[in-house]
């Protein structure tokens, strides 16, 4: 059985539609957003699933100039040789190394600082507690990030309107409230949607062959 883990439902939520189709071993975990909730998730899932081998996956913010809005990584530094090695003659994806941060980094300059400090490509918030519970267990695990946003694809509005990371969801209240107060955010907000649906189209088809090919 493969095990398939996504920070939110967001991110899952087409895939999960085409397993509903199919009859793949496959479980799904969300994690939540961030190293804590995922730390707290991730180590009952694994101790209840008796799984051979993970799959890392969701979005991740891009910090090279390389990485356009749904390109796919492969995450060498956190990722089964072998498994690497399979998926890259799957997937047509850009090899190399991911970040996990302890929080969001919205602007350009931090998001460039935090690249060059690291020699990261995309960054994220979970794959290195998701990866570091999968070498206790000697799991074999490959990380799959998709790009959904980068320097010249910004996020619409500041993080924390966006999402809470306290309650794990958007709060349409404050999303709200920075609409009406910055009116021209509703355009860059629509454009984003697309974004994300453009970045989970290429995860999803991405995921699709992998469970069909590895498992």
């Amino acid at each position: 059985m493969i095990a398939v883990t996504f920070a939110l439902p967001n991110e899952s939520r087409d895939f999960v539609r085409l397993l509903a189709r199919g009859n793949h071993e496959v479980v799904i975990l969300h994690t939540g957003v961030g190293q804590k909730i995922t730390r707290e998730r991730i180590e009952p899932f694994l101790a209840q699933h008796r799984v051979d081998s993970l799959i890392s996956s969701g979005f991740a913010g891009g910090t090279a100039p390389l990485l356009g809005v749904g390109d796919l990584l492969l995450a060498e530094n956190f990722s089964d040789p072998v498994m690497l090695e399979n998926a890259r003659e799957l997937l047509i994806a850009h090899v190399g190394k991911l970040a996990t941060a302890e929080s969001v980094i919205e602007t350009e300059e931090a998001r460039d600082k935090f690249a060059s400090e690291q020699g990261a490509l995309a960054v994220d918030m979970e794959t290195a507690v998701i990866a570091q519970a999968c070498a206790a267990r000697k799991l074999p695990m490959l990380s799959l990030r998709v790009i959904s946003d980068t320097a010249a694809a910004p996020f619409p509005a500041p993080a924390s309107v966006l999402f809470s990371l306290a309650r794990q969801k958007t709060e349409p209240l404050a999303l709200a409230k920075h609409l009406a107060r910055h009116p021209s955010a509703v355009v860059r907000l629509s454009r984003f949607a697309r974004q994300i649906s453009s970045a989970r189209n290429s995860l999803t088809n991405a995921l699709t062959v992998l469970v069909r090919e590895l498992r």
